[in-house]
């Protein structure tokens, strides 16, 4: 994959906040430069969207 120059170029990550996808999300705004925006879904999971957010955001 060519790493691209653009810093306009925005990502969709489905968030889950473990290690893959805590890992990628930074990797992508460094070494691509893409905007990411993190999706998480409420799939009964409760009060884990809280700290899903707060890892997103970092």
């Amino acid at each position: 994959m060519a790493k691209s120059k653009s810093k306009s170029e925005k990502v969709v990550l489905a968030y889950s906040g473990g290690l893959d996808t805590s890992v990628i999300l930074p990797w992508l705004k460094e070494n691509y430069g893409y905007e990411v925006i993190a999706f998480a879904a409420e799939l009964g999971q409760g009060d884990e969207l809280a700290g899903i957010k707060r890892k997103a955001l970092k």
